[in-house]
């Protein structure tokens, strides 16, 4: 595989890039809970995009900073369905 950019490289983005594809059709079933939806589309986005960011950033508190954002928004993708389940319930 051929990269153009640092963050390419890195396996995080790699799979970040790979659950939001995998995301995105399930996303077509939330269209009757938009709040849900919305932030779903959004805390994927943002894992890869924080991760692309930080990767860039030369000092290491920058750089940190991006990353935890990035892992902020993991976690909102992994509580997601907890309040899907409830919601259901």
């Amino acid at each position: 595989m051929e990269y153009h950019f640092d963050h390419e490289k890195l396996l995080a983005y790699q799979e970040a890039i790979q659950f939001a594809a995998w995301l995105a059709p399930r996303l077509e079933d939330l269209r009757t809970c938009r709040v849900m939806h919305d932030q779903l589309e959004r805390a994927s986005t943002s894992i890869a995009l924080n991760l692309a960011e930080g990767n860039a950033r030369f000092s290491m508190k920058e750089r940190s900073r991006y990353l935890e954002i990035a892992s902020g928004s993991t976690m909102e993708c992994a509580a997601a369905p907890d309040v899907l389940a409830h919601k259901a319930t």
